[in-house]
C-alpha cells in the first residue's frame, strides 16, 4: 500500500491544494495498475514523505493483524490516522484480507476459551435483533452519575425498583413516548431490559407509571445529587446560571388537573390547556433546579419562588452565581428582589431606551463579530435615575431581519385584504357592510404592526347595507433608526463590553436545553390526566435530559458536536442478536451476542472512555 498525492485547483481563486488517497498496486497483463482503497482527505499533521510511507505501512500492519515491529516516529498523528483508516477499511470490507480485531486504547482484549460445536449450518436462524447501542451508552452515563447507588442508599429503593426506574429513564432518553408505547418498545425493539436484568414479562405500563411516580417523589434529592455530581465530575463551579420559563400543551380536556390552564402558549396552541415549566441551568447546560407552575401564570411571577430554592441546587462555594434572564421575566420588582438577595443579573431590557449617556463619552463603540462574521457594535451606557449598567447593542444583521419581518407581515396583511375583497363577488361570501368592517377589524388586531402603514376604505351601496369594494393605500415604509438596536441590562458594576457580551451570549445554552426537551425528548404534548402523572412525566424527561447533557458535554470536549437525535441514530446501529442453531446431538444452541459497533459508534464510546459491549456472549443449550 502507498499514499498517492492528488493536486486540485479552485476554479474561482486558482489556488492549488492537496489531498491524499490510500492505494494498492496490482498487475494486469504484466502492466502495473493502481486501485484507490480509501480517500484520506488533507491529512493535517502528516507532512513529510517519510511520514506518509510510515502511515501506509502501519495501516497495512493493522489490517493484516501483524505485530508492530518498530516504534513510529515522534509524530503521534501517524498512529491515530492508522487506527482510524484501518477500522474504516475493515468495517466496509474495502480490501480482500482476513480481518482482525483492532483493540481500542479503551478496550481490554478478552481471552475466552475456545468452544467447538459440530452444528447443522442449515438450521441457523436469527430469532431477534434488538437495539442496544444507545441504551448501553445511557446506562454507562447513569453509572457515571452514580444514580443507582443514590436510589438504593439514600432513597430507599430496593434493587428491583432501582433497576426498573433506571430502565425507564434510559428508555425516555432513547425512545421518548408514553408509558404505554414505551412498554411496547421495550418488549419488541429494545434490549434495555437485558442491561438491568428485568424479564420482559415484568414490563408493563402500570409498572412504568409507578416508576415515574417513585422518581418524582424523590425530586428534591435527585436534583441536588445530580447538580453536585456533575459539578464534581466535570469540575464546574456554577458561576453563571440561566433562568427561563417555557410551557407545554395538553391533548384532551384535562378536567382533573388543577395546574392545566388556558394561557399564552409558546407553541401557538391557544386551543389547548398548558402547564408552565421553570428551569435553572448552568453555563455548561446541566440542570440545577426545576419547578412546575399553573399554565396561566405570568413569566415574571415565577422568579422569586425559584430564587428561594436556587442556593440549594448550585455549588456550595461562597459566592452567588450571576443570573442570566430572558427579557420577558425581568421586571422592576424582580430586579429589586434580586438586588435585595444580593444576586447579580444580566438580561435584555424590556424596552428600548431613548435617553442614555455613554459611560466613556470620548470612547468609541467596541466592534465584535458573531460566529457567522456579522459585525456587532457594543457600548456601555447609563440611564438617568437607574443604578444598573446598560449596554447599547447594534446589529446590522438584526436590523435587516426586523425590516424583512415587517415586509413579511405587510405581505400577509395584503393577502388577507385580497381575500376579504374577493369574497364580495362570490356566492355565499361576506358582503354585509358591517360584517366586512368586522373582518377588517379582526385583521387589524392580528397585524397591528403592519396595519399602521395602511389606509383602508370600503365602498358601499346607497343604503350602506352591502359592501361593493375594498380598497387600501400603503404608506411607503421608511427605515427606522432603531432597527437592529437593543439594550442589555446588568447589575454588574465592573465589567467591559466584551465580557458582558460573552456572558449574555451563552443564553443560547438554555435555548438548546428547551430544544432538546421539547423536540428530542418529546416533552410536548402531554396526554396524562392527573397532576401527579403530569408532573412525574415532565420530571422523567428532565432526568433523561441529564443523561443527554452529560454525554454531549463530554463529547464536545473531544470535538464531537452531534445533536442528540444523531447520537441515538449512530448508536442504534449496534444490535443485540439472538441466534439459534442445531448441534450434532440434536440440541438447540442459543447464542445471544452484541454486534461490533461501527466506526462512528466506536469513536463515541472511546471519547467517553466507555466500554464497547455490555457482555461478550450469552450461551445456553436446550435438549432435543
Amino acid at each position: 500500500m502507498f499514499i498517492k498525492t492528488i493536486l486540485k485547483s479552485d476554479q474561482k481563486t486558482g489556488k492549488q491544494y492537496k489531498y491524499y488517497r490510500l492505494c494498492e498496486s496490482y498487475r494486469i497483463n504484466n502492466k502495473p495498475r493502481h486501485r484507490t482503497i480509501i480517500n484520506m482527505g488533507k491529512l493535517e499533521g502528516i507532512d513529510s514523505q517519510r511520514d506518509k510511507k510510515m502511515l501506509a505501512d502501519r495501516i497495512e500492519q493493522l489490517i493484516k493483524g501483524e505485530k508492530q515491529l518498530f516504534v513510529f516516529s515522534e509524530n503521534p498523528e501517524i498512529e491515530r490516522y492508522a487506527k482510524e483508516f484501518a477500522s474504516h477499511i475493515l468495517d466496509e470490507n474495502l480490501v480482500d484480507v482476513q480481518p482482525c480485531s483492532i483493540v481500542s486504547k479503551h478496550q481490554q482484549p478478552i481471552n475466552i476459551e475456545k468452544d467447538y460445536e459440530t452444528v447443522d449450518i442449515n438450521s441457523l436462524e436469527h430469532e431477534q435483533a434488538r437495539e442496544i447501542g444507545a441504551e448501553w451508552l445511557c446506562k454507562q452515563t447513569l453509572d457515571q452519575l452514580g444514580l443507582k447507588a443514590f436510589l438504593t442508599a439514600d432513597c430507599g429503593f430496593n434493587e428491583t425498583a432501582a433497576n426498573f426506574a433506571l430502565m425507564h429513564i434510559v428508555s425516555r432518553a432513547v425512545y421518548p413516548a408514553s408509558e404505554h408505547k414505551t412498554a411496547q418498545w421495550i418488549k419488541d425493539n429494545s434490549a434495555v431490559n437485558e442491561l438491568y436484568n428485568i424479564p420482559l414479562y415484568h414490563v408493563n405500563r402500570f409498572k412504568l407509571y409507578a416508576a415515574s411516580n417513585n422518581l418524582y417523589a424523590q425530586k428534591e434529592g435527585l436534583e441536588k445529587h445530580l447538580s453536585n455530581k456533575t459539578n464534581e465530575l466535570f469540575d464546574l463551579h456554577d458561576k453563571i446560571v440561566f433562568y427561563d420559563l417555557t410551557n407545554t400543551y395538553f391533548e384532551g380536556r384535562k378536567v382533573k388537573s388543577k395546574k392545566a390552564k388556558f394561557g399564552r402558549s409558546k407553541e401557538k396552541r391557544g386551543d389547548a390547556k398548558i402547564i408552565a415549566l421553570a428551569v435553572v441551568i448552568n453555563a455548561e447546560g446541566f440542570l440545577k433546579y426545576s419547578r412546575i407552575y399553573q399554565g396561566n401564570i405570568s413569566d415574571g411571577d415565577t422568579l422569586e419562588q425559584t430564587i428561594k430554592e436556587l442556593a440549594l441546587h448550585t455549588s456550595s462555594s461562597g459566592y452567588k452565581p450571576v443570573i442570566v434572564i430572558d427579557a420577558g421575566i425581568i421586571t422592576e420588582e424582580n430586579a429589586l428582589m434580586l438586588k435585595q438577595k444580593k444576586y447579580d443579573y444580566i438580561c435584555v431590557n424590556r424596552t428600548k431606551i431613548k435617553d442614555y449617556t455613554a459611560i466613556e463619552p470620548d470612547g468609541q463603540n467596541t466592534l465584535i463579530f458573531d460566529k457567522k462574521g456579522n459585525p456587532i457594535e457594543l457600548r456601555l451606557v447609563s440611564k438617568p435615575d437607574c443604578t444598573d449598567t446598560y449596554m447599547y447593542v447594534y446589529s446590522k444583521q438584526k436590523g435587516m431581519k426586523e425590516a424583512s419581518m415587517n415586509d413579511h407581515f405587510c405581505e400577509r396583511y395584503e393577502s388577507e385584504l385580497d381575500n376579504i375583497k374577493a369574497v364580495l363577488s362570490k356566492k355565499g361570501g361576506t358582503k354585509k357592510y358591517t360584517k366586512v368592517w368586522e373582518r377588517i377589524g379582526r385583521l387589524k388586531e392580528r397585524y397591528s404592526t403592519a396595519n399602521k402603514h395602511y389606509t383602508i376604505e370600503v365602498e358601499a351601496d346607497d343604503k350602506q347595507e352591502k359592501a361593493l369594494d375594498v380598497t387600501w393605500k400603503k404608506t411607503p415604509l421608511k427605515p427606522k433608526s432603531s432597527e437592529g438596536i437593543y439594550f442589555i441590562r446588568t447589575s454588574l458594576s465592573r465589567t467591559d463590553e466584551k465580557t458582558l457580551w460573552s456572558i449574555y451570549n451563552t443564553l443560547t445554552e438554555i435555548e438548546a436545553t428547551f430544544r432538546v426537551l421539547k423536540t428530542d425528548l418529546s416533552l410536548r404534548p402531554v396526554f396524562h390526566q392527573t397532576d401527579q402523572n403530569v408532573e412525574a412525566h415532565l420530571f422523567l424527561g428532565l432526568l433523561a435530559y441529564q443523561i443527554v447533557a452529560s454525554i454531549r458535554y463530554q463529547l464536545k470536549q473531544k470535538g464531537i458536536n452531534h445533536d442528540w437525535s444523531n447520537i441515538v441514530r449512530i448508536m442504534n446501529t449496534q444490535k443485540e442478536i439472538t441466534t439459534t442453531i442445531k448441534n450434532k446431538k440434536g440440541e438447540t444452541v442459543l447464542i445471544k451476542k452484541c454486534s461490533t459497533p461501527k466506526l462512528e459508534a466506536r469513536k463515541i464510546y472511546d471519547a467517553l472512555n466507555y466500554k464497547h459491549n455490555p457482555y461478550f456472549m450469552k450461551k445456553s443449550v436446550v435438549p432435543e
